[in-house]
């Protein structure tokens, strides 16, 4: 089964750099957009009803309904926080001035490069839940904290400038200002400089390893199945692109949806930390989450349309 989904994650990859043009300029319409979102979550679900067929098959019906929800469920909540990568991608590309043409090739080589992290912080994860148990209720506390501090601060924007990854990142790369279309690297005088788009990809990259720490130690509270962990992680990884332009001309529309998702945060560690006294079955979960979000995305929606009304 790992090598099989191994295969799938490459083959997609693989048609998406040199079948559908993923390494082309290219502005995404939010047509194209919607199309692979659905896409997506289409093999998502597929993948769901193949893994309960084929755990039906060798080991009963019980172990595949319990599996096929806890992926459905981790699932959920991965594609759910993703959504606050878009904010943070937003951010950073309207700091860098960077054209819509030039962003599907930042999140690409983005993408790419958080498959690879986040496959190694599941393994060490896993790790570490099955050699100290106590570990979960670290994670607990940890998301409990996070949740409490996203929601004291959603309404405030990072400052990029004070970033320390961009400012080591200044400090350490030849940066050649200017406009230099797609490319992430130039010679200058027979020495090779980094781009502002390359800063940008480092910026990407180390906002999905920010988040990562929180949504990884998340779907922990779901299962530790490191399988399923995974699968669920990298579904809603692959998908995060095309969710990107499916919502970056209308994010400010769904302004209250950070508090929805640090509520997502604060009750998956509450469950974590109450685990030794009261289990909350992982139906119960997926209820909880999809009501929080659902509930924040209304919200948003109500609160923009009554603010369009008094202006």
């Amino acid at each position: 089964m790992w090598a099989a989904f191994v295969a799938f994650v490459l083959v997609m990859v693989a048609l998406d750099l040199f079948v559908f043009g993923g390494r082309k300029v290219h502005r995404v319409s939010v047509k194209e957009a919607a199309a692979w979102s659905l896409t997506w979550f289409a093999l998502a679900l597929l993948f769901g009803a193949g893994l309960w067929w084929h755990l039906d098959a060798t080991l009963g019906r019980e172990v595949a309904d319990t599996k096929a929800l806890e992926f459905l469920t981790g699932y959920l909540i991965e594609k759910s926080l993703s959504i606050d990568n878009v904010f943070v991608f937003l951010l950073i590309f309207s700091a860098f001035k960077v054209v819509p043409e030039f962003q599907r090739r930042v999140l690409l080589y983005g993408v790419l490069g958080a498959i690879v992290m986040r496959a190694a912080m599941i393994l060490g994860g896993a790790w570490l839940v099955r050699e100290f148990d106590w570990v979960l209720y670290v994670f607990g506390a940890f998301l409990v904290i996070t949740g409490v501090r996203m929601l004291v601060a959603a309404d405030k924007e990072p400052d990029l400038e004070r970033n320390p990854v961009l400012r080591f990142a200044r400090r350490h790369l030849r940066v050649s200002e200017g406009e230099h279309r797609e490319d992430f690297f130039v010679v200058k005088d027979g020495i090779r400089h980094v781009t502002p788009l390359f800063l940008v990809l480092i910026l990407v990259e180390a906002s999905d390893l920010m988040f990562a720490v929180d949504s990884i130690p998340a779907i922990f509270a779901i299962t530790t199945d490191p399988f399923i962990v995974f699968t669920s992680n990298i579904f809603a990884i692959l998908g995060l692109r095309a969710l990107y332009f499916l919502l970056a001309d209308v994010a400010s529309r769904f302004h209250l949806l950070k508090y929805g998702l640090a509520m997502v945060l604060t009750f998956i560690g509450v469950k974590m930390l109450i685990a030794p006294w009261y289990h909350v079955p992982v139906g119960a979960s997926l209820a909880t989450v999809s009501v929080l979000i659902g509930a924040s995305v209304v919200a948003s929606v109500i609160a923009t349309r009554n603010g369009r009304t008094r202006s």
